[in-house]
């Protein structure tokens, strides 16, 4: 890592350019991989008590939150526990936003159209498709709100095929599709928690994209009580966190380029090495940053974790033909052998799907959302990442350590090997 004097000119989150904003958290930890994040969810929407927001590219109402019951109580099944949450809670009302287009291909996956229709009877219960961007455009966010209170935000769809924990095991009976019980391989993910003023402006974004989804306006709740999931431990206490989106211009809105503008000013700015995980390896623009800072004598080294293949035909035509040209555009300029592009392996050798979008940055920056390295993200797709900087200050040295930490923790996961 770099060394922890080495000095910074200035802070490299700055909201209007790279940042929308950047507030203060009291707790904020790292969720990795669904088995944790699913049951945290849960638990905090078990506490819940005016509001809760969900908003994602795709829910399904029949996964199971919690399959073994071991951290949390109530029905395990999406649907029926939103359901038994707004019947025991007279107060309390939940709103779910999802991708328009990805109830289309929800019929393909065999997913939650028509069971979502049934499901929303309660006149407490509020759907939306959220159709509000240009033609062929995601709205790719997964964010979830419980009270202005705690908040969730990065790359984990509370959907099918999502859920299962840090051992990757080659064959675990939990991970099964909800209507066919057939089994699905492994899969890795990310996500954060986080409370205080970050969360109120969690919750402020996604008022805005309701209203833009449905053109309702609401105002927001009073904080209540602390739902922080339990057995969740905070990653970083009282920090800084910067939130920064994609949004494509469409009927009034202005672009917003804050995701691809955080990348390469953070490219630019690293000392000794960079690491990602993404789904994809697909941004021409975000390459040669790389490309350009590869060409340096004393460039940083690039480690990029990503799945072997890209999820569906039709996504692995297009995105790992894209790879491969931008490989070879590092390869030429790489004369140093400081690019590494790797795919984790289940110790029976199966491909472990990476769907985790996090990038650390020697060991002064933090980020984790929704974004990928690919052309969508940037710009086209609604996006929404976090990001931790240890800036200058008498905290640096303890974020420094954390972050270091924690990018050492993914090592290890993904190397079967201890932390030490």
């Amino acid at each position: 890592p770099a060394s922890t004097d080495s000095p910074k000119a200035q802070r490299l989150l700055v909201p209007g350019e790279n940042c929308w904003r950047i507030e203060r958290a009291n707790r904020l930890a790292v969720i990795v991989d669904a088995a944790d994040y699913f049951a945290a969810v849960k638990s905090s929407i078990l506490q819940a008590r005016r509001r809760v927001f969900l908003i994602g590219w795709d829910f399904d109402t029949r996964i199971r939150l919690d399959p073994d019951q071991r951290k949390t109580g109530g029905p395990d099944r999406l649907g029926r526990f939103l359901n038994w949450v707004v019947a025991e809670r007279p107060e309390l009302e939940v709103f779910v936003l999802k991708w328009d287009l990805g109830m289309v291909a929800a019929f393909g996956r065999g997913t939650t159209p028509l069971f979502i229709l049934d499901w929303m009877t309660d006149k407490r219960m509020h759907l939306k498709l959220d159709g509000a961007h240009p033609i062929a455009s995601a709205h790719h966010q997964k964010i979830v709100v419980i009270d202005d209170s705690v908040a969730f935000c990065g790359g984990i769809d509370i959907t099918a095929e999502r859920w299962d924990t840090r051992d990757h095991l080659d064959h675990d009976p939990h991970r099964k599709w909800p209507t066919t019980r057939l089994s699905y391989g492994p899969w890795h993910d990310a996500t954060t928690a986080v409370d205080g003023d970050v969360a109120r402006a969690l919750g402020e974004l996604a008022r805005d994209r309701w209203k833009r989804a449905k053109g309702e306006e609401l105002d927001p709740p009073a904080p209540l009580g602390d739902p922080w999931p339990k057995d969740v431990r905070p990653t970083f206490e009282n920090v800084d966190v910067a939130i920064a989106r994609s949004i494509p211009a469409y009927e009034g809105q202005e672009e917003v380029r804050e995701i691809e503008a955080l990348y390469l000013s953070a490219i630019g700015r690293a000392e000794r090495t960079i690491y990602i995980e993404s789904q994809y390896f697909a941004s021409r623009r975000i390459a040669e940053a790389m490309a350009a800072r590869l060409g340096e004598p004393d460039g940083p080294e690039i480690v990029v974790v990503n799945p072997q293949s890209a999820y569906g035909w039709l996504e692995e035509e297009s995105m790992s033909s894209a790879r491969a040209r931008l490989i070879r555009m590092i390869e030429a300029v790489d004369h140093r052998c400081r690019f590494r592009i790797y795919n984790p392996m289940t110790e029976g050798g199966r491909p472990i799907y990476v769907h985790a979008k996090i990038m650390v940055v020697d060991d002064w920056l933090l980020r984790v959302g929704s974004s990928n390295l690919n052309n969508r993200s940037m710009g086209f797709d609604t996006e929404c990442d976090l990001a931790v900087e240890a800036a200058p200050g008498a905290a640096e040295a303890e974020i420094r350590r954390k972050i270091a930490a924690f990018r050492d923790d993914l090592l290890a996961e993904h190397l079967g090997a201890p932390c030490e």
